[in-house]
């Protein structure tokens, strides 16, 4: 049975908030649930579908709203946006869904009155911050989706490699959810041991050359996947099933999820970007400050730069 007297919102209504919604209404996740969509059409049929099959799963109330909707919410899922053409930049993409988002930060912020607001749209560290400084929210209310998603394919990509359940996989990636994502080798662990001693104990081909391709592998899932069936949704929407019912059940999870930073750790200053996060009821606990290398650091400042540049560049918006 669905948790009783919780309510989610979700915000765009194509492939990924469809899909989300669909995985939620399968784990019966809130008692009620609002899709929101500029096509109010397809909104409506979303829900149409889904409750078409709800007598099979659980007793979740699920219609078609409007922002009037996102009242007594606790959790705001956003994935409205625009896709990335071929030949545009990301500069261009975040310039165009930037706009989007401060319309939908203003519509949502006329209705708001508790909850947490998830940043899924893309890029998703640089619409994060925008949403929060627009919003006015506290910085543990507005989540970004952030690089859990890369953080399942690594483990996805390490347990194939080592011939073990992506489960008993622990690594993180951290930073950007784009190009400048850091894959934390000094931090990976198998079963309890160390990901370098695990592969020298059992004499698996671990070096920086394998490190390279998987990272690479990782770095490129997405598209690989878009080249082959058009778009990436499905793990997504695992993922934002995930951190919603973190929310909801107040788990005090671990999960790699991106926050605003004003002044932080390893000389992170007025960004936001993915470090392994506690979440509960009431938003982003605290980061987890780990022990990076000196190497880590670096590309963790340099990813942060990277989303730095692009914000710098939506001032005016």
């Amino acid at each position: 049975m669905p948790i009783s007297k919780t309510k989610v919102a979700v915000i765009g209504n194509g492939f990924v908030g469809a899909s989300a919604a669909y995985a939620m209404a399968i784990k019966g996740l809130a008692a009620e649930m609002v899709l929101i969509d500029v096509n109010k059409e397809k909104s409506y049929g979303e829900a149409l579908d889904i409750n078409h099959g709800i007598s099979l799963l659980s007793g979740m109330k699920i219609y078609s709203g409007d922002y009037s909707d996102c009242k007594d919410c606790d959790v705001i899922v956003i994935t409205a946006g625009v896709n990335r053409k071929p030949g545009e930049t990301r500069l261009d993409l975040a310039k165009k869904n930037a706009s989007i988002m401060k319309d939908i930060t203003s519509s949502v912020m006329k209705y708001y009155t508790k909850g947490i607001v998830l940043i899924v749209s893309n890029p998703v560290d640089v619409l994060t911050y925008k949403f929060q400084e627009w919003s006015g929210l506290p910085a543990k209310k507005v989540i970004g989706s952030g690089t859990l998603l890369d953080t399942s394919r690594f483990k996805f990509h390490l347990g194939e490699k080592l011939g073990v359940d992506a489960n008993d996989v622990n690594a993180y990636i951290i930073g950007e959810h784009g190009d400048s994502q850091i894959p934390l080798w000094s931090h990976a662990t198998i079963g309890g041991m160390k990901l370098d001693d695990y592969c020298s104990l059992y004499n698996i081909p671990m070096g920086e050359e394998e490190k390279k391709a998987i990272a690479e592998e990782v770095k490129q899932a997405g598209a690989t996947v878009i080249k082959s069936k058009g778009a990436t949704y499905y793990a997504i929407a695992l993922s934002i099933n995930k951190i919603v019912e973190a929310v909801l059940k107040d788990q005090n999870a671990v999960l790699p999820l991106g926050n605003v930073i004003k002044e932080g750790p390893y000389g992170l200053k007025n960004v936001a970007l993915s470090m392994p996060s506690i979440i509960n009821s009431e938003g982003i606990e605290r980061m987890i400050e780990l022990k990076l290398n000196d190497e880590e650091i670096k590309f963790l400042n340099n990813s942060a730069q990277q989303i730095s540049n692009i914000l710098k560049e939506l001032e005016n918006i």
